[in-house]
């Protein structure tokens, strides 16, 4: 996979580091040529040049690659990069770095962002998920596919502790994705039994997410369109 990285800060180092230790092609661009240091990240391609500037784009050759990762650490240079990957490139993925929360609102597909990660979010989801049993959790939303990634941490007192996957019965639009257990992830199969304090992953619709914390929580159970694990693979059958 072919990935560009506008902004070779901390983060954008570190994402390039990952991505080339998981054998991604990546380049950096970075406007400041103070910032341009190729031995930090030996195996990364870097190009000095404004990421807003649409000649620079082209240089780069930006519609060559699969995604666009704006990560620096303004907001008004990461939209504006966004927007020339998504409407003048056509990059498939463009992924945008929020750093103020008050500019949330403003990642969204109309400034070409598939998905915004938002630190101030993350850090508070992190918070949340760490110290919180029994309510959900959103790590992380899908611009793309209106989906969020979202954790609900299951209390002692639930009524499937002990009991399989297949007989938790999930609302419509909802997958439960991993299940994290002390040091540990799980791939949920249909007779994964539960554990007090297993962290539920799912991908939802924003609408199911209520749905899915009574679910775990015993407090109802779906009446319409139930889908469990056991069920999604009897359809693919």
């Amino acid at each position: 996979m072919r990935v560009a990285i506008a902004g070779a800060g901390n983060v954008g180092r570190s994402i390039a580091t990952e991505l080339i230790e998981n054998g991604h092609h990546v380049l950096l661009i970075e406007r400041q040529p103070a910032m341009v240091r190729p031995d930090r990240v030996p195996g990364a391609e870097w190009l000095l040049a404004d990421a807003c500037e649409l000649s620079s784009l082209q240089e780069a050759d930006l519609a060559s690659y699969d995604v666009m990762i704006a990560a620096t650490g303004d907001d008004k240079v990461n939209l504006v990069v966004s927007l020339l990957a998504k409407t003048e490139f056509a990059v498939p993925r463009v992924v945008g770095r929020v750093n103020r929360a008050e500019n949330e609102w403003l990642f969204t597909e109309q400034w070409g962002v598939d998905v915004a990660v938002s630190k101030p979010r993350l850090m508070a989801a992190l918070v949340e998920e760490a110290v919180t049993v029994g309510d959900l959790v959103r790590l992380m939303t899908f611009q793309q596919g209106q989906a969020n990634l979202v954790e609900i941490t299951l209390p002692a007192d639930t009524p499937f502790v002990g009991r399989p996957i297949r007989e938790v019965p999930l609302p419509r639009d909802t997958a439960l994705v991993a299940v994290v257990r002390g040091k540990r992830v799980l791939v949920p199969s249909p007779d994964t039994p539960l554990e007090a304090r297993d962290e539920l992953i799912f991908v939802c619709v924003p609408e199911m997410e209520a749905a899915i914390q009574q679910v775990i929580l015993g407090q109802t159970h779906p009446a319409a369109s139930p889908s469990t694990v056991e069920d999604s693979e009897r359809t693919a059958e």
